[in-house]
């Protein structure tokens, strides 16, 4: 069941994902952590970056490598699309080129991990 959801529940994230970066945010409270906002956007890339390996292994079929990088290489390029696009055509957000970084980095550290994993056997014993 939820592998038929997959697909549904990782475009309604990107979509809502879209939406927070392109609109002003009124009122946001203040977590109290310097570099917060970096740490969302590395939190929001990393599961992006996990909803679509799990799309692309159970909806498309591919095999975990093949998933792995097409939803780095997805995710990365979401990113870098979004933080132009913050800073081309919204009057109340700006390209933030250590915001990208902290997206990268989401990314990357999301890949990583889905990589070993598909790297471990279990042994029957």
């Amino acid at each position: 069941m939820l592998k038929k959801l997959t697909p549904i529940i990782t475009i309604i994230y990107s979509l809502a994902l879209v939406t927070v970066s392109l609109i002003k945010l009124n009122n946001v409270p203040d977590i109290g952590i310097s570099f917060g906002d970096k740490i969302f956007h590395f939190l929001a890339y990393f599961v992006l970056t996990l909803l679509w390996f799990y799309t692309f292994l159970y909806t498309f079929k591919f095999k975990s490598k093949k998933a792995v990088f097409f939803a780095a290489i997805l995710s990365v390029l979401f990113g870098m699309v979004i933080e132009v696009l913050q800073g081309s055509i919204t009057a109340s957000r700006s390209l933030d080129v250590y915001d990208a970084v902290a997206n990268t980095f989401g990314a990357l550290l999301a890949s990583v991990v889905l990589w070993f994993k598909s790297n471990l056997h279990v042994k029957n014993v």
